[in-house]
């Protein structure tokens, strides 16, 4: 074992080396801020709407109040103008409105709104703000009691409850409830996933790293003075540690992010119980498939010439993405489920339900897990065999029945 660090740490402190390794560490997060401030800055750059009310109702000062409170980027003018001429201006004046606040628009019910063509189709919308005291004066002229006022102002909305047979609390609590649960779950297993989706991209720079060796004959040199299984658990550690330090720095510049960006405590939906259950399947699907990309690297005589089987293999890891839609429709379907138990699709189809489901199958999970680590026991040791002989084997790729007699051999 002492052998398998010291290819570790040569791993770790080559790649760490590597120009193109450090550029993926910086550059990831970097994209991931850029699509956060961007669109930010185009909307600071924006010019203000110019808005120019017409005010017969006395509410210019409640109006004020509401577009700062909104955060609309608008630019209030008060005017005088009659309806005919706000027609004109608008027509003339570029990025600009008229709202003509009148009598005649109360007793209507419509009040227009003259728009430049420049303007935006979002601009309507921001504006229904402007309902509400519009409102509150047609019901003070309908002579009603404050009572009456107060509760028509209200208004009504509709509110989905979720209810069950056994249901033993309010309907309020079961709501409020459901979605800690949703967002116990859903949180851990995103970043369950993204330390998944980490570490096998960077467990899939074991197959280049195999397969330059074995090119570059350098393999040869490296076993004159250790095992086949040392190098072979000795570059699985060390690019362990190179997928769980570009993680590390990625979450370092998302998570300030995503609470900058998100009004949501993230924090306290994260550090759960359960993620530490999904981490594990995280770490369980790495060694998964780093064994078999270790092992499928030595049998690559050269990157370029990879062949169809070798390219099949390197997709193992994305195949619960091809099943996404019924997954998502149904986490305790028959699709899931079965996909629970093989494998390959195992920790990536078990981080999706787990996040998705408010109870968790334990006997599933147990299972799964289980076969999942004879998955791993197994594929190590397939993959120390077809190492020991393929990274030692010139000239040409590795055959499927080459492979399969290696693993009887």
């Amino acid at each position: 074992m002492r052998n398998s660090w010291k290819v570790a740490k040569w791993e770790i402190k080559r790649n760490m080396k590597n120009k193109s390794f450090i550029i993926s560490l910086v550059i990831t997060p970097i994209i991931f801020m850029l699509f956060a401030f961007i669109p930010t800055l185009f909307d600071s750059d924006k010019d203000a709407t110019q808005v120019f009310i017409l005010d017969e109702l006395n509410v210019y000062q409640q109006v004020e109040e509401i577009v700062t409170a909104s955060e609309l980027n608008w630019e209030l003018h008060q005017t005088d103008l009659d309806e005919a001429t706000m027609a004109k201006e608008a027509v003339e004046n570029e990025n600009s409105a008229y709202i003509a606040l009148t009598e005649k628009g109360i007793e209507e019910g419509e009040i227009p709104v003259y728009l430049n063509e420049e303007v935006s189709d979002e601009f309507v919308f921001e504006a229904s703000v402007l309902e509400h005291p519009v409102r509150q004066i047609q019901l003070t002229r309908m002579d009603l009691t404050d009572q009456q006022m107060e509760q028509i102002g209200k208004g009504v909305s509709l509110k989905a409850i979720e209810t069950s047979e056994d249901s033993s609390e309010g309907p309020a609590s079961e709501s409020e409830e459901a979605t800690d649960d949703i967002f116990r779950h859903l949180i851990p297993g995103v970043a369950a996933g993204i330390i998944l989706f980490s570490i096998v991209i960077t467990g899939m720079m074991i197959f280049t790293s195999a397969s330059q060796e074995k090119k570059e004959k350098v393999a040869e040199i490296i076993l004159s003075s250790i095992t086949p299984t040392d190098l072979m658990q000795g570059k699985i550690i060390g690019y362990f540690v190179l997928g769980i330090t570009q993680v590390a720095v990625w979450l370092a510049f998302l998570v300030p992010i995503a609470l900058w960006k998100i009004d949501f405590p993230i924090l306290e939906y994260l550090f759960v119980p359960e993620l530490a259950v999904m981490i594990v399947i995280a770490l369980a699907g790495y060694l998964l498939f780093s064994a078999i990309f270790v092992g499928m690297g030595a049998t690559v005589e050269d990157m370029s010439s990879t062949s169809n089987f070798q390219g099949i293999v390197m997709m193992l890891p994305f195949i619960p993405f091809m099943f996404m839609g019924p997954i998502i429709m149904d986490p305790s379907g028959i699709i899931a489920k079965v996909m629970t138990f093989i494998p390959f699709t195992a920790p990536g189809v078990l981080l999706i339900r787990l996040s998705m489901l408010e109870e968790w199958p334990w006997v599933e999970i147990i299972i799964a897990l289980a076969v999942l680590f004879v998955a791993i026991w197994l594929a190590m040791k397939a993959a120390g065999k077809i190492f020991k002989v393929g990274i030692l084997m010139y000239g040409k790729n590795a055959t499927p029945k080459e492979i399969w007699k290696w693993l009887w051999t």
